[in-house]
């Protein structure tokens, strides 16, 4: 007698197989310790902005000797790019990083025992050597293991990495310069990194770097950085991007070097609420860095990095004309969204230009350049400021943005292709 039981058919959810599993796990591990890494760049230099007013009190020295410092550290990454930038080509992006990483925390930990400006100088300049190569490899990893619609959403998850150290440098130092000083903020900075170094030593190496190892390390280096200005375009491609990394690195560390002792010295709002106000603007630096990932892999390159230059240009102009704490507080949201939003971009970007023989390089060696012109961001700021105050100086910034608005119509878009 036949079963007259209503049966619902079933159909078992589709599972994702153990290989497909390992790979996503893969591509999740290697874009966090990416962007572990790229945090600790970001909590470095912030604790050196909280800690500059009282390093101006221990050694005596003018704001603009105690800017320098900030030019030294970058100065110190574009030697740390290209060299391991070489390195990770050459050995592995994942060797490579974890050597970074042990140099930067070393002498982070050493710029505590600091006897003046001039040892604490060749500290910060090594440290950056190590902040140096963070940038470039962790960015390669992570655009080398995606595919490549999801390219500069992963990108964009390790510049969000360098937010989240600097948003944490921002909270830990309204408690702990009050403790401890600006001492105690370099050995805290040296922790992290340990921490970083073990995760990373478990992680295997970018697939797409074993795939060309034995043609990369058959490749003299020379030959390999001829592959930056192999021809005519390339040379053209090279000059825009260097052009577009001291852009966002010369806004970036302009307005954030002195923002801290802006709200909290000129505009008054005391060591605290300097503090937490730019805690808000990297906040805003977190989420415009993640809608810049989605707008890039969907509409393109060159449409995100216009929309965003035209932002941070017309933002940082309303933002350097606001006075009152409610205003600053949200406005401070806006520009952060904008200024510091393309970060991610540039990893994908670079990636997509570069062959892996030269990738990693490319990443390291031009972001750093334009890192080490940035540099003299926090000089120019302080010798604007002296002259018509800090709100002149963040008013001129805008017109750094329309140069790279002109300069992103010789970058070409290659969102689409394979590695």
């Amino acid at each position: 007698m036949a079963n007259t039981t209503d049966e619902v058919p079933t159909h078992p959810e589709p599972r994702t197989s153990p290989a497909t599993a390992s790979v996503l796990a893969y591509r999740r591990r290697a874009v966090f310790a990416s962007a572990l890494g790229y945090g600790l760049d970001g909590f470095d230099l912030l604790i050196l902005s909280f800690a500059l007013p009282g390093i101006i009190a221990s050694f005596g020295i003018s704001d603009t000797k105690a800017g320098m410092l900030t030019t030294v550290t970058l100065l110190g990454a574009v030697t740390g790019g290209l060299l391991f930038g070489i390195m990770s080509d050459r050995f592995g992006r994942v060797r490579t990083l974890l050597g970074s990483v042990i140099l930067f925390a070393v002498f982070t930990g050493l710029c505590a025992l600091a006897q003046g400006p001039t040892d604490l100088a060749l500290y910060r300049f090594i440290a950056g050597m190590g902040i140096g190569g963070e940038f470039g490899i962790g960015m390669t990893l992570a655009a080398e293991v995606v595919p490549p619609l999801q390219r500069a959403r992963a990108t964009s998850w390790v510049g969000v990495g360098f937010q989240l150290g600097v948003l944490a440098a921002a909270l830990v130092s309204a408690f702990a310069l009050p403790l401890w000083g600006w001492r105690g903020l370099f050995v805290l900075g040296a922790f992290p990194a340990i921490v970083a170094a073990v995760l990373r030593n478990r992680l295997p190496e970018s697939p797409k770097f074993e795939e060309s190892r034995a043609t990369i390390k058959a490749l003299p280096v020379s030959e390999a950085l001829r592959l930056l200005v192999a021809d005519v375009g390339m040379i053209r491609i090279t000059l825009a991007m260097i052009i577009l990394t001291s852009v966002q690195n010369f806004g970036y560390y302009g307005i954030m070097t002195w923002l801290p002792r802006y709200l909290s010295v000129e505009l008054g709002l005391g060591v605290t609420k300097g503090s937490l106000w730019t805690a808000v603007t990297v906040v805003g630096m977190i989420v415009g860095i993640l809608i810049f990932g989605q707008v890039a892999d969907r509409a393109g390159r060159r449409p995100a990095f216009w929309i965003f230059q035209i932002g941070a240009a017309v933002s940082v102009l309303i933002y350097s004309h606001l006075t009152s704490p409610q205003a600053l507080l949200f406005g401070g949201f806006v520009m952060g969204i904008f200024a510091n939003g393309m970060l991610g971009g540039y990893g994908a970007l670079l990636a997509e230009l570069y062959p892996t023989a030269a990738r990693a390089t490319a990443q390291n060696l031009l972001f750093n350049i334009g890192r080490g012109i940035g540099g003299f961001a926090p000089v120019v700021m302080v010798t604007v400021a002296g002259a018509h105050g800090f709100r002149y100086a963040l008013a001129l910034l805008p017109a750094i943005y329309v140069l790279a608005f002109v300069t992103m119509l010789v970058v070409p878009d290659r969102r689409t292709a394979e590695l």
